[in-house]
């Protein structure tokens, strides 16, 4: 276990160094293969490995994904979602706040995106929000964590990533699977914020015919996609490529995307996967480097000998995965840890979807805290306030989160019904 060790103090100090994950990966990759075996077989094989982790079919959808999510961050789909949401729900007790979580979740749907989700949702939202008198740090704690819910419910590039790294495990399943879990923690939030936001004016209005009629064509990307997997018109990678189409003409005929914007449009979107498939490879490389280690078989052992109860098991992976979440962005903890944690959940008679979505669920918590949380930060920026203000309500919020996450665990056809349903 010399390379394993060596991977794991190279990845702690690195990471304390402030230095980029993907760099961070590559190098703790790199290392713990030098000390196995000579300067030239190591560096090769390395190198072979980011290569050939990089070769796949399905992993082609991630940049279409991406653009299509540029185009719909841009053509003017948050305003009419926002929309939407605000004459549904705005008569419930904190009628904005409720507003910001179903937008979120739509757009997230839509986008694929928690980022962009937290940035669209939270830029529009975050200055009506404080005209109503809301409290800024708890319209930006919501915005926090109502943009994650995004990752769980379809199309979703983490989702194809763990089909990647788990060996195979079918995206439409992955997807269909995503979609109640991803209700109930926006229900949860929904709760949650009912109660802290009940003294806040209600948002009132009419015309909802009108603006579902202005919406509806934005919600019909997910069904688009969605709807062309399952019923097996195309695969995820076809699929993208109808929703860059798709996006486009929304995008195209709403006018808010003009032939000038389109060299923008494709260098943020080549950046954005440049950042992905960077950590791919890495973590790819590592995953593997881990296995020739023994470093799964190990931490398998370690976690059975827990006792024969699976959900100790579970709740014991759960708690590594929060933990993981705080330091590490979301892509490469999927690829490094699906590897490691996917036999022993599997030889427990876990299925292989469940344990995706359970992952997922950790890890969208992680992506609201300190220190990488990324969607954190993009929250607080667009709220135009510091992480302090924040804290505080956010904590209820957690606490909602981890609830939804317990029920999802504990409850496996909460993400297998759906998928069984339709032959998954």
């Amino acid at each position: 276990m010399t390379e394993a060790l060596l991977i794991a103090l190279t990845f702690v100090a690195l990471l304390a160094m402030g230095v980029p994950v993907a760099w961070v990966i590559g190098i703790a990759a790199t290392l713990g293969m030098l000390a196995g075996v000579d300067a030239a077989p190591a560096l090769t094989t390395t190198a072979q490995r980011m290569a050939s982790g990089l070769d796949s079919f399905t992993l082609l959808a991630i940049p279409l994904f991406v653009l299509a999510g540029e185009l719909m961050n841009r053509g003017g789909i948050a305003s009419r979602l926002i929309d939407l949401a605000k004459l549904a729900l705005g008569r419930l007790p904190g009628g904005l706040a409720q507003v910001n979580i179903v937008a979120s979740l739509l757009f997230g749907a839509i986008s694929g995106s928690a980022v962009a989700a937290a940035s669209a949702v939270g830029g529009v939202m975050a200055p009506r929000m404080r005209r109503e008198g809301y409290d800024p740090g708890l319209g930006a704690a919501v915005n926090i964590t109502a943009a994650t819910t995004g990752l769980v419910v379809p199309p979703s590039n983490i989702l194809i990533v763990y089909s990647l790294a788990s060996g195979g495990v079918s995206i439409a399943a992955l997807f269909l699977a995503g979609y109640l879990p991803g209700l109930l923690v926006a229900l949860a939030l929904m709760t949650v914020t009912a109660f802290t936001s009940s003294g806040v004016e209600r948002v009132r209005g009419s015309g909802l015919g009108l603006a579902f009629r202005r919406a509806a064509p934005s919600m019909g990307l997910p069904l688009l996609v969605i709807g062309g997997i399952v019923g097996g018109v195309f695969t995820a990678t076809e699929a993208a490529a109808m929703a860059v189409v798709y996006a486009a003409v929304l995008a195209f005929g709403y006018r808010e995307v003009r032939v000038r914007d389109i060299p923008s449009l494709l260098r943020e979107s080549a950046c954005t996967t440049a950042v992905v498939m960077l950590l791919v490879a890495t973590s790819m490389a590592l995953s593997w480097i881990l296995a020739f280690a023994g470093a799964p078989a190990a931490v398998g052992r370690a976690l059975l000998g827990l006792g024969d109860s699976p959900l100790a098991v579970l709740l014991s992976i759960n708690v590594v995965l929060l933990l993981v979440g705080t330091f590490m962005d979301m892509t490469p903890a999927v690829l490094v840890f699906t590897p490691i944690f996917l036999p022993v959940v599997t030889e427990l008679g876990m299925d292989p979807v469940h344990f995706g979505i359970v992952m997922i669920l950790n890890l969208c918590i992680g992506l609201c805290t300190p220190p990488v949380g990324s969607v954190l930060f993009v929250g607080c920026s667009v709220a135009e306030i510091g992480i302090g203000r924040v804290v505080r309500p956010l904590l209820p919020l957690f606490a909602a989160m981890l609830v939804a996450l317990a029920a999802v665990t504990a409850i496996p056809q909460l993400s297998l019904w759906l998928p069984s349903k339709l032959g998954y």
